[in-house]
Order: structure tokens, then sequence, then C-alpha cells
């Protein structure tokens, strides 16, 4: 008998897993479901770029029923999550045709982990945008209002989870990329600690670190084990991080009365310009009294550093490795860069990031250091930092992309000379506005390498999500996670789901 997608869709993970082995529910039927849920929900929800049913089936059907996911169906994003062989596009054009001569490691881990994957997630050109709206793929929609965008960079991620057609999808996270639409998505989304998730075979680190890949989940517990089978340091990589299998066991009882200091982030929003929502300040506050009220020591304290900096210097190794990116590109397509079919964004940002000095380059890195630094002083005075995810709940589709009088003014720094004296003239700082006061939260844990997540604690009368981030100490994700699943028990966040996706 056929699994309904009702059925279906009420499991997390974990538990679509525990019902394959009790033999209530065939690892068959579960994988069905899920294609029939993707078949169905997808062509309006615009959340899968490809699918791959046919190799997934067979690679399906030799998972061990006893390996932790037995089975369970997920997604993986179309960006560096690489399958050796099939295509993998970084969610441009100019990559459409390319294959990866082999897998991840962190695909490699998620089979041996027994999960089936169905396909890749939309995400913006490159993973550079905060919303995904690619031009070469479709434009994933919020599933709890269709006008409004799902977030980015792993946007198609939260949007497919969301809707129900998987119970959870990998996601990457270099400047709030699975917190922001985690929190536009009504998910819960973690980021884990820098190196804590090995990115081999084919990249060592990537942003200097701050990319870390993982998931948007609907459950504490399934986002827990995932990590429980993906950590730890492969071969030749650059961190020496051993695998841990202590996450879920993490959650089997409260955390301690924990040190929470909370802040509106006005030090990293306001040199920004950021306005920060009534729905944002309400979810924040709403948070704290539940974190007080279940014995946290709360406290008002805004975390040690200065917004307008360290937005300067994630944007400076952002410019850097788009060039190297869009070099890298030209490499394995044998295109020349200048005739790469990229976004028009795009190709304005790499040259500015041909002008930029070493110098700068590097300053900008000291400056991560920096404020790595003084978050590990802060956190000897307090153990998590509850904080906004985003300045203001989801945009409409299309309110946030380069509108065209932007792009043909970006269009003028292919005059020669012209990019250096647009950074000499502070161009970055008007960047660091335009792309970060909306999101201005998030960068600081990629750039310390703090784990971070987003709390699906709020949704505004508008019917949109509204996230809460806790940023923890380096290192320190048992505690997160084990403060999470005190909070989901609390509020029950998984009643908050939007209406089945394909009843509309």
């Amino acid at each position: 008998m056929a699994m309904e997608y009702e059925e279906y869709r009420r499991h997390d993970g974990l538990g679509l897993a525990e019902l394959i082995r009790k033999g209530e529910v065939s690892r068959e039927e579960v994988f069905e479901a899920a294609c029939r849920a993707i078949e169905r929900g997808n062509p309006r929800l615009g959340a899968v770029v490809r699918t791959r049913f046919e190799r997934a089936r067979a690679e399906a059907a030799t998972v061990a029923t006893e390996s932790p996911f037995a089975g369970v169906p997920t997604l993986t994003k179309d960006l560096l999550m690489a399958i050796q062989g099939e295509p993998l596009a970084f969610g441009s054009a100019a990559l459409a045709e390319w294959r990866p001569p082999m897998d991840s490691t962190l695909v490699t881990r998620l089979r041996q982990a027994g999960f089936a994957i169905l396909g890749q997630t939309a995400t913006p050109e490159l993973g550079l945008m905060g919303i995904t709206e690619p031009r070469a793929f479709p434009h994933p929609v919020n599933p709890w209002l269709p006008s409004h965008s799902p977030g980015g960079s792993s946007g198609g991620a939260a949007a497919a989870v969301a809707a129900g057609l998987v119970p959870l999808a990998m996601a990457g996270d270099g400047g709030g990329s699975i917190r922001i639409p985690a929190s536009y998505c009504g998910l819960f989304g973690l980021k884990p600690s820098r190196g804590r998730v090995p990115q081999g075979p084919m990249h060592a680190e990537v942003w200097q670190g701050a990319v870390v890949e993982h998931a948007v989940t609907r459950s504490v517990r399934d986002s827990a084990a995932l990590l429980d089978a993906i950590n730890g340091m492969d071969e030749g990589g650059p961190y020496p991080v051993k695998h841990e299998q202590s996450f879920r066991a993490a959650l089997e009882r409260p955390p301690e009365p924990l040190r929470v200091a909370v802040s509106l982030g006005d030090p990293l929003g306001k040199p920004l310009g950021s306005v920060l929502d009534p729905e944002v300040r309400q979810a924040v506050e709403a948070a704290a009294r539940t974190l007080q009220g279940l014995d946290h020591h709360v406290e008002w304290a805004d975390p040690p550093v200065d917004g307008e900096r360290l937005a300067n210097a994630y944007l400076t190794l952002y410019l850097g490795h788009l060039t190297a990116d869009l070099a890298w590109i030209a490499r394995e397509t044998g295109v020349p860069v200048t005739r790469l079919e990229v976004e028009p964004s795009t190709r304005a940002i790499a040259r500015l990031g041909r002008s930029l000095p070493v110098r700068d380059y590097e300053l900008a890195k000291r400056d991560w250091n920096s404020a790595a630094r003084a978050m590990g002083a802060f956190h000897r005075r307090y153990d998590v930092l509850l904080m906004p995810v985003v300045a203001a709940p989801a945009p409409r589709l299309g309110e946030l992309y380069p509108p065209p009088a932007h792009e043909r003014l970006m269009s003028l720094l292919a005059i020669p000379g012209l990019p250096a004296l647009a950074l000499k003239a502070g161009m970055l700082r008007h960047l660091a506005r335009d792309a970060l006061a909306r999101t201005p939260f998030t960068q600081l844990a990629n750039l310390t390498g703090q784990p971070a997540m987003s709390l699906p604690l709020h949704v505004t009368p508008a019917g949109l999500p509204v996230g809460v981030q806790v940023i923890g100490a380096m290192g320190d994700e048992c505690r997160l996670l084990a403060l999470a699943a005190q909070v989901e028990a609390e509020v029950r966040w998984g009643r908050h789901l939007p209406r089945p996706w394909q009843d509309g």
C-alpha cells in the first residue's frame, strides 16, 4: 500500500527511519512518497533544480536498515555537494554542463548514514546572495506565503523542507545561508563550528573557512543525528577536528542553567543602516522570556564588535574569493573569464575583487581574528548570545534582486581603472549597506567560526515565520543543541508548519 503524503509529512527523518526499522512502512514506500511529493509540489514551489530518482532508487535498495537514517530521502544543494559524474551548476549557467570528477566527503557520509539523495536544490549564483533568484534556474517560493522569498543561499533547501517534500535537506552557510532561510521558512537551522564538517576532497576550506555545510530540519534531533554522522575531518583536511558521536546524546537532558546575553544586534545593524522590524524585536524579547522561564539567567548585553568593520572585512574576503571562483570556473570549463555566462552583478563584483590589494585582503582576515578573540572573551561571561537572525521577515520575491539601473551602473566597472577607483572611493562600504542591511546579524559567527542556530519561534500576523538566533562558544554545539531541544519541547514549534503544499 502506498504511503499517503499526510502520513509521510507528519514525520521527521528519524521518525521515518524508525517506521522503516519497525517494519510499519517499507523503505520503498517512503522513497516513493517523497518522489510523488516532489513531482506534485515542485512545479509550483521551484525548490528542486534537478532530480535523480532512478539512481537514488538503486542506491536506496542497498541501504542497511540499521543505519541512522535507514533510507530516508533528502536533497543536496546545487553548490559544493558533488556527486561524481552528475551535474553541479552552483546556480550558474556557466557551470550548467559541468560534472564533478568525484563525490564530496559530505555526500559519501550521507550515503553511509543511510540517506537516499533524490536531487539538488536551488541556490543563487555561486551562493552569493541572501535570496535565491538565479537567472539560470527557477526561483523557489516561500511555502508560508508564495509571494515571498525563502531566503538564501539555501533557499531551495528550506522551501523543500517547509513544504514537506523531504524531512530535512542539506544546506551551507557562509554568511547566514542556513540560518536566514531557516528563519524565513520556520525551520531549525544549525551552522556548526568552523571545520566541524569537512569539505573535501575538492576543497579544503571555502571562503577562508567562513562556509560550513550542514542542513535545515524540522526537528532538533534530526540536526543532531545528522551532525553525528557527518562531522570530523577527512583525509588531508585543514582542521584537526576528530569525529564525535555526542550530539544526539546531548539532547537526552536539558542544559544546566545558562548565562544568556540578549541583544537586538545594534553594534552589527546600526552601522549598516538596518531597521529592526517590530516583529523581529517581539520574537527576540519573547525568546528571552522563554529562556528565563526555563531557569536560565538572562540579561541584555551586546556583542563586543564593530559592525561596519566586520561587514567590510567579510565583503573584502567575499570579493577576493569570487574573483578566484570565476578563474576556477574558467579553468574547469575551458571558457575564458570574460566569456563566462554569469550574472551582471556577479561579474561586476568580481571586477572589484581583481582590483583588491593583497594587503587589504590580509588585513580583513586579521579583523576576523580580532572579532573571534573578542567573542571568546565575551563567552567567558556568557554561555550563549541570543540575537535576531534577520532585521525583517522574508522579503517579497524580486524585492532584493539588483534592479536593471543598478546593474547598468555596475557594468561601468568594465572601464579600465574604475574598479580600483571605486574601492578607494568607499564602494565597499556602499556594498556592505546594500548587501547586508537586511541581514547584518549572521556574518559574525561565520567570521569567528562559532556555532550558531536559528530557532523557529515566531510567526507574524501576515503568516511569515521569524527565527531567533543563538550563538555559542567555539566548538560548543552540544550545549546549543541541548538548549534547542529544551526550547523545542517547551514551545512545540512542530505545530507551526505551512498548510500541506499539495492543497493549494
